[in-house]
């Protein structure tokens, strides 16, 4: 049976086109959330330009292609193109497993790779968000989440992303099982939610999804004592300057939620 076609990013942008020199250049900003190294690889190089462009099905085939080194910028273009395009609950739960998949084999051939644990990471929150976090918690997947992103951040403390999703985990966790079960059980708390959001904003201030996630946690644990920082985080992102596909991605589910 023929696999379903990945759906087409809806705002393409020659500002996402970095040919050339040009992805060198402009790495630095492009991975400010990710730390992911320049590759030396013209082919790692390729995948990355289509994964920036939007081009995110030809991007995770262009990096498998390659092999381990490819790993990342395949597993961020299906992480990204799971969460934000596809729509059918299934298939996005099959991606999700898959990359956590491959990280598990990139981790035993490549242990110091940062983002071989944050992509995991990753790639597993979403999985728990789709199957409910209650019956992922009970599966053992909140240690192992809490675990690659303990790691991620011991391989490269500048990582902000993987601050974010540090401090939605506790923000998660903390809302299903409640403050006392959360700090007891799985070690999560509000205060170590908000210390985490707050490290990943000092990394990279003008971070949209760093701004969506924290608001996003501000709601669920103080609900509407925080509400007005929380709308201001919203506006934040929503009135970013996206320079490649996932950052037009994170500003436009900013705008959906202030329209909510």
């Amino acid at each position: 049976m023929a696999k379903p076609a990945w759906k087409k990013f809806p705002h393409a942008d020659e500002a996402f086109v970095y040919a050339g020199a040009a992805l060198k250049k402009n790495w630095e900003r492009l991975h400010r959330g990710d730390c992911e190294p320049f590759s030396a690889d013209a082919a790692v190089q390729e995948a990355w330009r289509l994964y920036h462009q939007g081009e995110f099905h030809k991007a995770c085939e262009a990096g498998l292609a390659v092999g381990l080194d490819g790993y990342n910028a395949a597993n961020k273009a299906a992480m990204i193109y799971a969460t934000y395009l596809e729509d059918d609950d299934q298939r996005k739960l099959e991606l999700f497993k898959a990359i956590s998949a491959r990280c598990d084999e990139l981790q035993q051939a490549q242990p110091k790779n940062a983002n071989a644990y944050y992509f995991q990471a990753y790639a597993l929150g979403r999985y728990s968000q789709g199957v409910s976090v209650l019956k992922a918690l009970t599966q053992g997947l909140g240690g192992k989440i809490k675990a690659a992103l303990e790691a991620a951040l011991k391989l490269e403390p500048k990582h902000a992303e993987a601050y974010s999703a540090l401090g939605a985990y506790h923000a998660e966790v903390v809302d299903k099982v409640g403050a006392m079960v959360g700090k007891l059980t799985y070690g999560a708390s509000k205060d170590v939610a908000v210390k985490h959001f707050e490290s990943a904003l000092e990394l990279a201030p003008d971070s949209a999804i760093a701004c969506i996630e924290y608001a996003n946690a501000l709601v669920m644990l103080f609900g509407q004592g925080r509400m007005d920082e929380a709308v201001k985080l919203y506006e934040k992102a929503a009135a970013g300057t996206p320079v490649d596909a996932m950052e037009r991605l994170d500003v436009e589910l900013a705008k959906s939620e202030l329209e909510d």
